[in-house]
């Protein structure tokens, strides 16, 4: 039958008692089957995670620089990552940093919610920032 309609026969449940078949035109069932895989592509979103990364002491004017960047990040709808650096000393008064974070959240805490809150992770204190949906 399948030969009289120029089409293939295609065995679609091989495990089936007795095995179910098809008569379908094999090529064209293959593109549209590429054709959907393609098009759920285009409609995935990738979200980033972006990382910001200050000290402890960071200076008015760049704490006010980089948390301008991360609302720019939480309005891309990406992830931001917040890193503070400890260095020598400073690790044994993580208050400071604890301050400058709290600060970052109060300022983005429009644009976006803390997802992972600050947690120290050796010498870096770190918090993660998603954007509000």
């Amino acid at each position: 039958m399948a030969e009289d309609y120029r089409l293939d026969l295609v065995e679609v449940a091989p495990n089936a008692n007795p095995p179910v078949c098809r008569i379908m035109d094999y090529g064209k069932y293959k593109y549209q089957q590429s054709k959907k895989s393609q098009e759920a592509k285009k409609k995935q979103t990738f979200i980033q995670v972006k990382e910001v990364k200050m000290r402890p002491k960071t200076d008015e004017h760049d704490l006010q620089f980089k948390i301008r960047h991360i609302k720019r990040f939480l309005s891309q709808k990406n992830k931001a990552k917040v890193t503070v650096m400890f260095r020598g000393r400073e690790i044994s008064y993580t208050e400071p940093g604890m301050k400058v974070l709290q600060r970052v959240i109060e300022e983005v805490k429009d644009l976006g919610v803390v997802e992972q809150p600050p947690k120290m992770e050796g010498r870096n204190m770190v918090m993660i920032l998603a954007p509000k949906t």
